[in-house]
């Protein structure tokens, strides 16, 4: 708290403003308190590395599913072109956000995810997306593909990933949830009712 203290000199009031003890803290030349090595320290649960590479075998085909939506979505033409370029966005965001999620839940966990391209590109399961102009009807085939082949990563890992976090596998419930709704939607597209 600041204290003001009044002085009279040659007839003029002055006030000077002081301002109040300061506790000292310690600091490095960086902006921050400097916080010792205890403090510093990550807490709670360490994903093994097991897990870590389990999240991220899902991460990789998450990005991987979204960049290849996009390239379907710009590249697509023919009947329902319109149905298909929007469900193309569903995808998009559904493997934007579910990446966005299990990436954090590494992080959450003290594990370290990698989205950069080459690892990406190196570790996905997804096949390569062919370049040019696509049909709908082809597009339709090969996201099913895709969203079946992202789908299947969940449920290889899943097991493994319960076990240890049932919290991890819980994300993981989630994204199977999704993509395999989203592969009956865009499959639906391209079958022809059972007799």
């Amino acid at each position: 708290m600041a204290t003001t203290t009044a002085k009279k000199t040659s007839g003029r009031t002055s006030t000077t403003r002081r301002a109040a003890p300061t506790r000292s803290r310690r600091t490095s030349d960086t902006a921050g308190a400097e916080l010792t090595p205890e403090q510093n320290a990550e807490k709670g649960f360490r994903a093994s590395e097991s897990l870590s590479q389990n999240l991220q075998k899902v991460l990789v085909d998450l990005i991987e599913l979204s960049l290849q939506g996009k390239q379907a979505h710009w590249n697509v033409v023919g009947r329902n072109f319109r149905d298909t370029h929007l469900q193309l966005d569903e995808i998009i965001d559904a493997a934007r956000t579910f990446a966005d999620t299990v990436a954090e839940r590494m992080r959450s966990l003290h594990a370290l995810p990698d989205g950069r391209s080459g690892e990406v590109s190196r570790t996905t399961t997804l096949p390569e997306f062919p370049q040019g102009e696509i049909a709908t009807s082809d597009v339709i085939d090969l996201m099913t593909e895709r969203l079946d082949a992202v789908a299947q990563t969940c449920r290889d890992v899943h097991d493994d990933v319960d076990e240890e976090d049932p919290t991890s596998a819980d994300v993981l419930h989630a994204i199977l949830e999704r993509v395999e709704q989203l592969s009956w939607m865009v499959s639906a597209e391209n079958r022809t009712p059972q007799r």
